[in-house]
């Protein structure tokens, strides 16, 4: 079994994988990687079943070495990754041989880069997932970021090494998006037409202070209705609350599982991915579809995902 020797742990890496579902009821969120999609994309190059465990890189990436050969790929956000000097192709995957050095610095374009390796990161299972869950300090490697001097170990190999790239099909459709599509949220009648038009006519900026929990907006305040608090529902992941304040919010993956403000409306699942790639200072607006083109999105997506030519040999 080989490992993964953390040499720098970049500004907040963490071992994810397609997290834990099912365990709301009781207080515990799904986590899992932000951008699953890349994850999945990933996995996929080095051989592993899509929900295997990699690291998940935010906004800075780490610096690793690997004492024995393996398979690696770069998934999600362009980090200026090199292997032992050489560029590190994003989408592709390639050989670390034994003794190199993979390192990646600040991101050139989203907040979120994944690396993969055959046959993924081997963690103790929390609930029956790898992923961290920061909050918890629960899952992943000792419940927390990676710290330098960290050793992780891989799996076993699944096969051999076969080098493969995504298609161009895949990365032209699978891009991430700004102009977020989302559902009406199950408190949108609670605001007046003057607000919901406010709110799908305006750009907001993502906040400094967005994290996995949730991503704040600044923007356009909406009006809140009944000063922004209601009886404590569940909540989904990709729901926009608008607090007190009327700055929205979009529960992320470490979302907490209940919440008292109003919905406005809920970003579809086909464009949960985009989520993850959002950066501070990014500019997004939101376009409202229907339910029936919402699940007409994720049906095509997932076609995509499982088609025989997403992924082409090098």
């Amino acid at each position: 079994m080989g490992v993964i020797q953390v040499q720098e742990p970049g500004l907040f890496t963490t071992v994810q994988d397609l997290g834990r579902e099912g365990f709301g009821a009781i207080g515990v969120s799904a986590s899992g990687a932000a951008d699953a999609v890349s994850l999945r994309l990933g996995n996929r190059l080095v051989g592993n079943d899509e929900g295997a465990a990699g690291l998940e890189m935010t906004l800075l990436g780490g610096t690793f070495v690997f004492p024995e050969r393996a398979l690696l790929a770069l998934t999600g956000s362009d980090f200026g990754a090199a292997l032992n000097g050489k560029p590190g192709e994003l989408g592709s995957s390639f050989e670390a041989k034994a003794g190199q050095t993979l390192r990646l610095g600040p991101t050139r374009t989203g907040a979120r880069c994944y690396l993969c390796v055959q046959g993924g990161i081997a963690v103790e299972l929390f609930l029956g997932s790898a992923s961290t869950h920061i909050l918890s300090g629960l899952g992943g490697h000792e419940g927390r970021a990676l710290r330098k001097g960290d050793a992780l170990k891989i799996g076993a190999e699944s096969g051999a090494i076969h080098e493969r790239r995504l298609s161009a099909r895949a990365l032209n459709e699978l891009q991430p998006r700004k102009v977020l599509r989302v559902t009406e949220g199950p408190q949108s009648d609670w605001f007046s037409e003057s607000a919901r038009r406010l709110f799908y006519e305006s750009r907001y900026r993502v906040a400094e202070e967005s994290n996995r929990m949730g991503i704040r907006l600044e923007g356009a305040i909406v009006p809140v209705p009944s000063g922004g608090e209601m009886i404590s529902e569940g909540v989904s992941l990709g729901a926009i609350q608008v607090p007190e304040g009327g700055k929205p919010i979009i529960l992320s993956v470490e979302q907490q599982t209940t919440g008292g403000y109003p919905k406005i409306a809920n970003v579809i699942s086909a464009d949960f991915h985009s989520l993850g790639q959002l950066r501070p200072r990014d500019e997004i607006r939101f376009e409202r579809v229907d339910w029936e083109t919402a699940r007409s999105l994720l049906i095509e997506q997932e076609k995509l995902m499982s088609s025989p030519g997403l992924i082409v040999p090098n």
